[in-house]
């Protein structure tokens, strides 16, 4: 059953600080890797390019499970485990943009190269926890 973040989770997800996304590679082993990260209502958004690991990931088994921590601050995070929703290419290059935007003050995302995909992760918080949030 999906969970809400409190609003200070949220303000953390929300700030300019990095998540860490962990999902399972087909043999079981933990995958890991930063990402850029932003709230849509009470989902929780990453972006990624098709080719990336991750998104075969997700795309085989749901399963996540991301942290945020405070950049100023180490010793205030929000874990957050969940289920992926949703993998579309439907916004991917907005998406991408905005958070480039937030996370590098360019509103034009600078890495994408000819023939990307960029996708919307959406992820369904169902248990959240963390320190000082």
């Amino acid at each position: 059953m999906a969970v809400k973040l409190s609003e200070k989770q949220k303000a953390l997800v929300d700030a300019k600080n990095f998540a860490h996304v962990a999902t399972l590679n087909e043999d079981g082993s933990p995958q890991n890797s930063p990402v850029w990260v932003e709230m849509d209502g009470d989902d929780v958004l990453i972006n990624s390019e098709t080719t990336r690991l991750k998104v075969r990931n997700l795309r085989r088994d749901p399963r996540v499970s991301l942290s945020v921590l405070n950049m100023e601050n180490p010793y205030q995070y929000v874990e957050i485990r969940g289920r992926v929703k949703e993998v579309t290419p439907s916004g991917g290059f907005e998406g991408i943009d905005r958070l480039s935007a937030k996370y590098v003050g360019q509103p034009n995302y600078q890495g994408n190269r000819p023939g990307d995909v960029r996708v919307v992760i959406r992820i369904e918080p169902l248990h959240v926890t963390g320190m000082n949030v």
